[in-house]
């Protein structure tokens, strides 16, 4: 006899590795991906742009990635695939343009969308080189919120629905595959139950006419029900050995929530044997809580059966074995039905994600603290400031904020190396740990700066807790290799009470109280008072840090030029002149240097704006000159012209400066021999290696150096023998009052004949009249500067 229709489609099934139950339709859930993070590429040198771009953009589902370079940028893309890239045109080293063709030679990332963040107007050729490099839109500083979120939103689900796409089309074609397999089985079933209904006829021809032979035909029913139980057997010994080499923990129950089974990966996950869990209450063997609360856990197999649906828990659950272990597990549980569709049990599956929930917390973990000292890093921090905040406006309570910054850090790292300087931090942020509450937050917001968070702490107290802070560092000895360094820190204490302003304003004000703190003298606490004259300036300062940087992305920087000529009518000499910066503010007004200067050197931007002057000065020279074809005899001493740049010590100290000035010489072919580097005695003296160091390397291209507000120093001339500089500019403290003091009359004539015997030209400045004109050309002063000669004007070049 052929086996049935009904048990030769099991015995395909089988074979094939599936139940009868695999022939259902294919699950809703083909369509019902899980939503992944999109990764989104921020690209800019300013650390406050990566900030707003982040906060503009900072949503569920988004995953920031910020780069400050174009060689981290294009570090990111070696481990993510990103959604959209913003990218900044204007960066040091390697601009946006140069980083966004590197990106388009990775066959990874060369469809990834571009756009381009700018400043600068978009004139034709500066957009076309941008599409032509794969751009896909720009967008002008500064930001636009809204903007920023509906264009970066497009390609965001643009990428979401390419992944999805990409999911389906896999999962359609698994399915596709899966339909061709049952498709199969049925024609390979309808063909066996075809040739068994015929062999059926044939036999029913055969019992009529012979039955003689029924004892023949009774032998062969024997014969094909052993075929039939042991077709069963080999369904039921494949079916098991499916569910003990499958990777997940599956276990099954009767309707009375016994178990009834558990696979190998079950045993292991539950730490019990299958015969002694067979016959014991689910609940025995599988104990669940939330990985949160700690509370017990519905049983998804019990509540499958219940509703007659599958059922999964949605929170992180843990999973407690026998032993009392505890494995982070994902469980899912769908009820069992006969062939009347009556439940007569459940499937429960469990799978171990003890790894991937660590990962997971991990770079949580990552995100939010600073790996150098595991403390919370600068956002966390001021995610828990701002609760703070909140508090003290809606529940009257008190904290107290404390800004620390290490004194005489530089030392240990300029003195050791970085290595040393990250053992101090450690150690450092050890000992912060000893000396405050758990419920308090420390943090570390950058550098060797450190916020501490007091919870629940009037000011006198968080004073008291400061001064303990600053005496146990002052005590604090690091070693290294041999060396002991004594440090200190300066405390900037502001308390949180509900007259707060905000985040900003409360950090705002312990960063003045703590650079107060270091200008008294390092090593002491700097309680914030509103009315203090000291850290309103403090204050003041720091808010031109965001206007100065706002003005440099704007480009709201302008140039005028003052006329240094010869003192004497008769002289060769030529006439040159000096560089000097303005800034329009936000009404239009012009601004003094001095109003901003101050600030700039302080929050170390001096070297953006040397940059600025020295960039935008070659640009407009650089066009000059082609334009009217090298009009000043550059070939031989007798130049027209040559312009003074002021240098600030920043920039006299930056290794890298020397070459950008040199690139720029090249890049806007302007002649070295037109440009003259004015720096003070003061830098020059703080600097002395460095200044030195500096000159002789641009005096090699053709610049040349002045030494700016000579005989400000006074201490010794002896230094003047290692700096290679061309002229000495006369300190106009001591030109203003030449003709009524006889002492300042003497200083110049001493500074004017040291300069002469050293084969130095000499500059006097302040030359504000007639008389003080006279008196410096008859002690042979070689050139005069100042409003009795000619005042600024704007620089003009085209």
């Amino acid at each position: 006899m052929k086996p049935s229709a009904q048990l030769t489609h099991k015995i395909i099934a089988a074979q094939c590795g599936k139940s009868d139950r695999s022939l259902n339709p294919l699950p809703d859930t083909l369509l019902m991906l899980p939503e992944q993070n999109v990764n989104i590429l921020l690209v800019d040198d300013q650390p406050k742009n990566l900030l707003t771009l982040s906060a503009i953009l900072d949503s569920p589902g988004l995953n920031l990635v910020t780069a400050d370079s174009g060689l981290q940028a294009l570090r990111c893309l070696l481990n993510h695939d990103f959604a959209v890239i913003l990218l900044d045109v204007q960066m040091p080293l390697m601009d946006g343009f140069e980083t966004a063709a590197l990106i388009r030679q990775r066959e990874r990332s060369q469809h990834t969308p571009i756009i381009f963040i700018t400043a600068l107007n978009q004139d034709e050729t500066h957009v076309e080189r941008g599409y032509s490099l794969g751009a896909v839109d720009y967008l002008l500083k500064p930001f636009a919120p809204e903007i920023i979120k509906s264009k970066v939103t497009v390609f965001v689900e643009l990428f979401k629905k390419t992944q999805l796409l990409e999911q389906q089309t896999a999962l359609l074609e698994a399915a596709n595959k899966k339909l061709e397999c049952e498709i199969t089985q049925r024609k390979i079933a309808e063909e066996a139950l075809r040739h068994a209904h015929d062999s059926l006829e044939i036999k029913v021809q055969e019992r009529t006419a012979q039955l003689a032979q029924a004892n023949a035909s009774l032998q062969a029913e024997i014969t094909q029900r052993k075929m039939v139980e042991l077709a069963l057997f080999q369904e039921k010994e494949q079916a098991q050995v499916t569910l003990q080499s499958i990777g997940d923990g599956v276990i099954t129950i009767n309707a009375q929530g016994l178990v009834e089974y558990l696979n190998p990966v079950a045993s292991e996950l539950t730490g019990f044997p299958v015969q002694e869990a067979k016959g014991k209450p689910l609940s025995d063997i599988v104990r669940i809580v939330d990985e949160t609360t700690r509370e017990v856990c519905k049983s998804p197999a019990e509540t499958a059966m219940r509703s007659g649906k599958q059922v999964c828990l949605d929170k992180p659950a843990v999973l407690i074995t026998r032993e009392g272990d505890e494995l982070a597990v994902d469980n899912c549980a769908t009820p069992l039905r006969a062939s009347d569709n009556q439940i007569i049990g459940a499937v429960l599956v469990l799978r171990d994600v003890t790894a991937a929930r660590h990962i997971e917390q991990q770079l949580s973990w990552q995100a939010s603290h600073d790996a150098l000292t595991g403390l919370v890093n600068r956002r966390f921090f001021e995610n828990c400031l701002q609760k703070a905040v909140m508090t003290a406006k809606t529940s009257g309570q008190q904290h107290a904020l404390c800004y620390l910054d290490l004194d005489q850090f530089k030392l240990v790292n300029d003195t050791c190396g970085h290595i040393a300087g990250d053992e101090l931090l450690r150690q450092v942020t050890a000992l912060f740990q000893s000396l405050v509450r758990s419920s308090d937050t420390l943090a570390r917001l950058g550098g060797d700066e450190f916020g501490l968070l007091l919870f629940h702490c009037p000011l006198d107290a968080a004073e008291r807790v400061a001064s303990k802070l600053r005496e146990q560092i002052q005590e604090f000895r690091f070693v290294w290799q041999g060396k002991t360094f004594s440090i200190g820190v300066s405390i900037g204490l502001v308390a949180i009470d509900a007259n707060t302003q905000g985040v900003t304003s409360v950090m705002s004000a312990a960063d003045s109280a703590c650079y107060a703190a270091k200008n008294k003298g390092r090593n002491r606490v700097q309680v914030y008072q509103a009315d203090d004259h000291e850290l309103a300036l403090q204050q003041s300062q720091m808010q031109w840090v965001a206007r100065l940087t706002q003005a440099l992305e704007e480009n709201r920087f302008c140039l005028y030029y003052q006329s240094i000529v010869p003192s004497r009518q008769t002289s060769s000499l030529a006439t040159h002149y000096e560089i000097l910066l303005r800034l329009i503010d936000e009404q239009g007004n012009l601004v003094s240097p001095m109003a901003f200067i101050p600030a700039a050197e302080r929050y170390n931007l001096m070297h953006c704006i040397d940059r600025w002057v020295i960039r935008t000065l070659f640009t407009s020279l650089g066009r000059h000159y082609r334009e009217k074809q090298n009009p000043c005899r550059l070939l031989g001493d007798d130049c027209d012209c040559l312009y003074a740049i002021n240098i600030s010590g920043a920039s006299v100290s930056d290794e890298q400066f020397i070459e950008f000035v040199r690139e720029q010489l090249v890049l806007h072919e302007v002649p070295p021999q037109v440009i003259c580097f004015e720096i003070t005695e003061t830098v020059a003296i703080a600097n002395l290696r460095q200044a030195a160091q500096f000159m002789r390397s641009l005096k090699q291209v053709g610049c040349r150096f002045a030494l700016d507000d000579f005989g400000s120093g006074m201490s010794s001339f002896a230094y003047l023998k290692n700096l290679p500089v061309d002229y000495l500019k006369i300190d106009g403290g001591f030109v203003r009052q030449i003709v009524d003091e006889p002492t300042d009359l003497a200083m110049v004539e001493a500074i004017n004949h040291i300069g002469h015997v050293m084969g130095l030209q000499t500059i006097a400045e302040f030359v504000e009249n007639k008389a003080i004109l006279e008196k410096i050309t008859a002690i042979r002063v070689d050139y005069a500067q100042g409003y009795g000669i000619a005042k600024p004007r704007p620089l003009l070049l085209n």
